[in-house]
């Protein structure tokens, strides 16, 4: 699956993406998009999961609200052609991608390369955490990501605090060398501004105060980074067939390069690392359980 949306200059791309379905990404999507169109900026919404959650966000949306232009990304409607489908009118200035789950590694690039910002919605499970750490791997080494550009963010979503889980994840963010711009409450609220097509930002204030202050941070993140122009670095294409063996300078980023583990990855509750999860050569991210902390 190809990003077919048109690159303009004047056209500002946020992603929210994890193949893991149930991370929130459609929640995370539309809440940014509302909050762009409740700050009057002209926004689209594109929905690439085939769930259509994001599309059924943008239905229940009332006229009397700002316009959050919606796309359908996941079907193609037989009536018109894929580029007319997926266009963006020239009106729009943001863009908000909620990608699809069961991403494949090869097609990252082309959903993460010149975008302004870059959002993995992460949930506080033994699982998830496995899954963040492994697609962050892969926008790093595959899509050529790059932490010092400081584009990627990671969100901890349905969190709840005092718990088990909460305290994994909170482990697991802080040893990853990627900027952790929110934790998001497991809050109710949600499920009721998506069924009125509303972001937590419409609501009444008084209502969502405490999810109000859990956005903030995440606000204040994407805010800088849409301000901030895109580098050649962030245009960056990887090159295909790479040689075998050690990254060099004109094969990768420096900084996403990190050495690997030497001991066995283990994992509470089993006896080692799934053989069903290879290795991406190059980076080994934090993993729950692990024994060992691979940036020393």
């Amino acid at each position: 699956m190809l990003l077919k949306a048109p690159s303009r200059p004047d056209l500002k791309r946020i992603v929210v993406i994890n193949p893991k379905g149930g991370s929130g990404k459609s929640t995370v999507a539309s809440n940014i998009a509302g909050f762009l169109s409740a700050s009057g900026h002209p926004v689209a919404l594109m929905d690439f999961d085939p769930q259509g959650s994001a599309l059924r966000w943008m239905q229940n949306r009332s006229d009397k609200r700002p316009e959050v232009y919606g796309i359908s990304a996941c079907e193609h409607d037989t009536t018109m052609t894929r580029s007319f489908q997926m266009r963006v009118p020239l009106h729009i200035k943001y863009l908000v991608i909620d990608t699809p789950a069961a991403l494949q590694a090869p097609d990252l690039a082309e959903f993460t390369r010149g975008a302004h910002a870059i959002l993995v919605p992460a949930l506080p499970s033994d699982i998830d955490i496995y899954a963040a750490a492994r697609f962050v791997s892969d926008l790093l080494v595959v899509a050529k990501v790059s932490r010092r550009m400081g584009r990627l963010g990671v969100v901890a979503n349905r969190v709840r605090e005092n718990t088990l889980s909460y305290r994994k994840l909170k482990r697991f963010l802080e040893r990853l060398s990627i900027s952790v711009v929110g934790e998001l409450r497991d809050s109710q609220n949600y499920v009721f501004a998506a069924e009125q097509g509303l972001s937590i930002h419409e609501m009444q204030p008084s209502r969502v105060s405490k999810d109000l202050d859990s956005w903030k941070s995440v606000t204040n993140w994407l805010e800088d980074q849409l301000e901030t122009e895109l580098t050649p670095r962030d245009l960056l294409k990887p090159k295909k067939d790479l040689p075998a063996g050690p990254a060099t300078p004109e094969q990768t980023d420096k900084s996403a390069v990190r050495p690997k583990y030497t001991d066995t990855v283990r994992f509470p509750g089993s006896a080692g690392r799934s053989p069903a999860t290879p290795r991406t050569p190059g980076f080994e991210p934090p993993l729950p359980g692990t024994t060992r902390d691979p940036a020393k």
